[in-house]
């Protein structure tokens, strides 16, 4: 009785073995980390995360999240742990504050704390290369933190224009590795 009762168990065992590998056993969902977790963010790519939260203003902005946008990652806190998000290999997300009167300093761009003078304003925005590629040519509207947002080609140089209201501005900008994330300079006279 013993012989039969370990070959009920080596067979019991051999066919767990062989369940555990078959394609109808479900993957395992991966582990989503606190901070994305508690606002909602789990399940995004690090390109949704950026775009969904470059657009809330106001109370919609978690004010216990932080996420800086960096060249080739985000970084994203709530005070306790903080985690990094890749970003697309080949795109450069710059968000961009046109502004008259008032700016901040700026580097890597804050998707929950930044502030631009120009809120939900229409501009007129175009990105031209350095070869003379017109990149962005549109009418759009800041978000409600007076950004806009662009995901450019990385390891570009160009111009970036932006007129509102009569008035227009333009500044030199790059997206290579080292490169800001915040462009902050773009004064409109």
């Amino acid at each position: 009785m013993g012989r039969n009762h370990t070959v009920a168990a080596a067979a019991a065992a051999l066919l767990l073995t062989v369940a555990a590998c078959s394609a109808d056993t479900p993957a395992a969902e991966p582990e989503v980390s606190a901070p994305l977790a508690a606002h909602g963010l789990g399940g995004m790519t690090g390109k949704e995360i950026v775009d969904h939260l470059d657009r809330l203003g106001g109370e919609d902005r978690p004010a216990d999240l932080m996420a800086s946008v960096r060249a080739e990652e985000l970084l994203v806190t709530d005070g306790t742990e903080e985690i990094t998000v890749e970003l697309p290999e080949d795109s450069f997300y710059l968000s961009v504050a046109p502004f008259v009167e008032a700016t901040h300093e700026c580097y890597y761009h804050s998707l929950t704390t930044c502030q631009g003078e120009l809120a939900e304003q229409d501009v007129d925005v175009t990105f031209t290369t350095t070869d003379g590629e017109v990149l962005i040519d549109e009418t759009t509207t800041t978000f409600a933190n007076g950004f806009v947002g662009y995901w450019l080609p990385r390891d570009v140089e160009g111009t970036f224009e932006v007129s509102h209201d009569g008035l227009t501005g333009e500044v030199a900008v790059t997206t290579g590795e080292e490169d800001p994330t915040c462009l902050t300079t773009l004064q409109l006279t």
